[in-house]
């Protein structure tokens, strides 16, 4: 069974104007369908063929750097269309909790994230994720993910890659995330914490 692009959990304009539809649509189904094409590509005739996008993505790390980086890239995005909500979210009471003591306030962890965020260099991802029980900020670079790491269990990500927010914010970063911060789908994190585990590709 070869994987889909899954569809947006939104219409093309419900992220306007922090993301656009324009950016949608090259972002979503040019950008992420050509990840999920090189994937089934790759893995078409092989033992990995029907296995889940996770299982794909830790047979490849370390050793096809190819699959490794397309497999990723393809969760990376379906996650981050999640991590976004038309309509204003707000965390469980749990998660609020659990921000507080870290971050001191949902605010605060915002700036946090655009702060690291807009000090990533060159492409990559920032991630609210819970790590040793706490929660934390986490980044990758370039295709990496933290879907198949052990112990650690992602609740929300933003795009780092330029082509996230170039037709809308060309190269002024911090704006885009300053903007995307208004969006975060914090019933999404709160369901993420709530399972305890890494969220799965919906093939």
């Amino acid at each position: 069974m070869a994987f889909e692009l899954i569809d947006l959990p939104y219409d093309d304009t419900a992220l306007e104007p922090a993301v656009s539809a324009k950016t949608l649509s090259f972002h979503h189904g040019k950008h992420h369908k050509a990840y999920i094409d090189k994937t089934n590509a790759a893995i078409e005739g092989t033992d990995l063929a029907g296995k889940s996008l996770e299982e794909v993505i830790a047979s490849a790390r370390g050793s096809n750097q190819g699959l490794f980086n397309n497999s990723a890239q393809s969760w990376n995005h379906g996650f981050y269309w999640h991590s976004m909500a038309a309509e204003e979210t707000s965390a469980s009471d749990e998660l609020k909790s659990m921000i507080d003591d870290a971050f001191g306030s949902v605010e605060n962890l915002k700036s946090k994230l655009a702060e690291r965020g807009a000090g990533h260099f060159a492409s990559g991802w920032v991630w609210l994720a819970v790590k040793d029980g706490k929660l934390t900020i986490e980044e990758t670079h370039d295709g990496d993910t933290l879907a198949d790491q052990d112990g650690v269990n992602p609740l929300l990500v933003i795009d780092l890659w330029e082509h996230a927010y170039y037709l809308d914010h060309q190269n002024a970063r911090p704006a885009y995330l300053d903007a995307v911060n208004g969006k975060l789908n914090w019933s999404f994190a709160s369901e993420n914490l709530v399972r305890g585990t890494a969220w799965t590709y919906p093939c």
